[in-house]
């Protein structure tokens, strides 16, 4: 259960399209519209943890050819993501929002996010602790993501709040920019490397 929790603190940790939309709305909007955008983001999460759990995820990604166009699109848009960040230059971006992002679209944001579906599959298809008690193992599972997953969420819209009201040089904000796209890059990485 130890090793399930660490699995969980880290996949969710590392900047993915969620959490780093999380930040942006933080930095551009502050806690109040952010919140609202979590709260989101926590429900779509959990839809994507039951299509997940159901196997109707699996099933629609047995069709090799439904499979492919996801992976493809979902990859051309963290490779999209990365180097927009990436190309900032020197101006802290996250995801530019043009107004806030509530709750509707933090829901629409997990089921087209892969990053939802590699966390979800990697936790919920591994790290069996109660083999005799499938059922029971997943709503202890799905109670331990949740309970972990929204700290870390909190946690990221408090650093777009917080990195709203730093100061950075330019080079400094360069630096951040860079280290967000290498982690986009990693995202797009575990992606292929799930598919494999």
């Amino acid at each position: 259960m130890l090793a399930f929790a660490a699995a969980v603190f880290f996949l969710i940790i590392s900047p993915g399209p969620g959490v780093l939309s999380t930040a942006g709305v933080g930095a551009a909007y502050g806690y109040r519209n952010g919140l609202a955008y979590v709260a989101g983001l926590f429900a779509g999460s959990n839809l994507v943890a039951l299509l997940v759990i159901s196997g109707v995820a699996a099933t629609a990604f047995a069709m090799p050819w439904l499979r492919t166009t996801l992976l493809l699109a979902s990859l051309g848009y963290l490779l999209w993501l990365a180097w927009r960040i990436a190309s900032a230059g020197a101006k802290i971006s996250f995801i530019e929002a043009r107004k806030p992002l509530g709750f509707w679209n933090g829901l629409a944001m997990q089921p087209i996010n892969p990053k939802a579906y590699v966390v979800s599959t990697t936790l919920f298809t591994g790290f069996s602790f109660m083999p005799d008690a499938p059922w029971l193992e997943t709503a202890i599972k799905l109670l331990i993501m949740n309970l972990i997953w929204v700290p870390l969420h909190l946690g990221w819209l408090g650093t777009g709040v917080s990195l709203r009201r730093l100061n950075l040089t330019p080079k400094a904000q360069h630096r951040v920019n860079i280290a967000m796209a290498l982690s986009m890059l990693f995202a797009v990485g575990l992606a292929l490397w799930s598919q494999t």
